[in-house]
Formats: structure tokens, sequence, C-alpha cells
């Protein structure tokens, strides 16, 4: 049988699922309540969106058309990092717990970015 869903093969997609899992866990233990619709409801949404663009991208025709949706999901870690910073500002989570998170944000960075410009500079179709 063929490999279906190759993404699910990816470095880059396992270790998002990972890093999905630890902001669950953080949110869970250090947000507030009263901030389930705003702010923990942005967060999950945008550190799904990591995950759903890197398996969305991966059966795109093209691995320019990939590159785009790898970009996307950059642009939701960001989205991940501003609302720790956020956190971080509002007091919910300690410099110590932020720079932890920080880190995982920064690996899934160069991950994501070194996957996009292999992509770029080497394609396949």
């Amino acid at each position: 049988m063929a490999q279906q869903f190759r993404f699910r093969n990816f470095k880059v997609y396992k270790d998002a699922i990972e890093y999905r899992k630890d902001i669950k866990k953080l949110v869970n233990k250090f947000f507030p309540s009263d901030e389930k619709y705003i702010l923990i409801d942005q967060i999950i949404r945008a550190v799904n969106s990591i995950i759903l663009n890197i398996a969305e991208g991966s059966d795109r025709g093209t691995d320019k058309d990939f590159a785009l949706f790898l970009n996307r999901s950059h642009t939701s870690l960001c989205e991940v990092v501003s609302c720790l910073d956020i956190a971080l500002s509002d007091k919910y989570i300690t410099q110590k717990i932020y720079d932890g998170y920080l880190q995982g944000a920064i690996k899934l960075s160069d991950q994501i970015t070194a996957f996009r410009r292999k992509l770029i500079s080497n394609p396949t179709k």
C-alpha cells in the first residue's frame, strides 16, 4: 500500500504536535478562566493552525505551493508567540516559563524555515 498522508512522517509535523500538547498544558494550568474565550481560544487556534497548514500544504501540487503553507504555518507560530507575550505581560506566566515556551517556538520556527527554504531551493515539481 502506498504511503498516504506524507505529512505524518515530517519531523516538523511531529514536533508541532508535541508543542501543541505543551501549549494546552500551559493554558490549562496558568491562564485564568476569564480568558477562556479570549486569549486561550486564540492561542489554541493558532497552535492548531501551525499543524493544519503543514498537513494541508503537504498535499499541494507543487513545492512552491507547499512552501506557501509552511509560511502560513510560521505566521501562526508568530501568533502563538504574541499570545505568550500577552500572557507574560498580564502576569499569567513567569519569565522562566515564558522562556521555555519561547525556546520551543524558536526550535519550531527554525524547522519550518529550513523546510521551506529546502522546498524553494530544490523544487520537485
